[in-house]
């Protein structure tokens, strides 16, 4: 599961990071964003634009329950997406780009999980893998929401969580944005753990575990007290 992203750059390295984009002037940078908070993403529409969806893909088909709920994805397995009801449509006709620069898991028992924030090495903003949705609400609002895709974990996330999100190179961002369908095992070579060589992690303060926690501080490592398992830094 990826269930928690952060996104710190401002707007003007953002754009920086992503010329090829064109992104929001007025972004905020976000330190812990949760399902159900907006995410920055590069839809595969011909405008290339940065915008915002809903994290939780709640499929065009979906129904609501009786309190007119539904039910929405976070994650899609890369495995199996391109066979799953809720994700065969938009593997096909409705990817995205998920902009981030690093990912929490968590570690230990329940009770006492420890967070861990994952990013690049250097620190840039990566773009994540992601499959969105148009839903129209039975009073005729439209829902934009969308899922990251994961995959199994390379060798400094595995020893704190067996999956992460799909990190995808810019060398395929041209074929995960085509705007005409895509035959999904055309993308399956792509859906693979990031290179360990290229990540780090580190322990950070269980007050991001509050999904309404989102200030600088979320971010900085912070050594666990009497936590000698793992160093305060994986790497391969």
């Amino acid at each position: 599961m990826c269930t928690r992203l952060t996104l710190t750059a401002d707007a003007t390295a953002l754009q920086a990071a992503f010329p090829q984009f064109e992104l929001p002037a007025d972004w905020q940078p976000r330190y812990n964003i949760a399902p159900g908070q907006p995410l920055l993403v590069v839809p595969n529409t011909p405008q290339r634009q940065g915008t915002f969806f809903v994290w939780g893909l709640i499929p065009a088909w979906a129904k609501p329950d009786a309190r007119g709920r539904y039910r929405s994805f976070v994650n899609a397995r890369a495995e199996t997406a391109a066979h799953k009801p809720a994700f065969r449509g938009p593997m096909r006709y409705r990817r995205c780009l998920v902009l981030a620069d690093g990912f929490y898991e968590w570690h230990g028992p329940k009770g006492r999980r420890q967070p861990w924030r994952f990013t690049l090495r250097d620190g840039r903003p990566f773009a994540l893998a992601g499959l969105w949705d148009r839903h129209l609400t039975p009073d005729g609002s439209e829902l934009l929401t969308c899922a990251v895709l994961t995959t199994a974990a390379n060798e400094v996330v595995r020893p704190i969580h067996d999956r992460m999100p799909v990190i995808l190179p810019p060398e395929a961002y041209d074929l995960w944005l085509q705007p005409e369908p895509v035959d999904p095992a055309t993308l399956t070579p792509w859906l693979r753990p990031y290179p360990a060589e290229e990540m780090r992690g580190y322990p950070v303060h269980p007050r991001v575990n509050n999904p309404r926690y989102d200030r600088p501080d979320a971010i900085e490592p912070w050594q666990p007290p009497q936590a000698h398992a793992l160093p305060l830094e994986a790497a391969p």
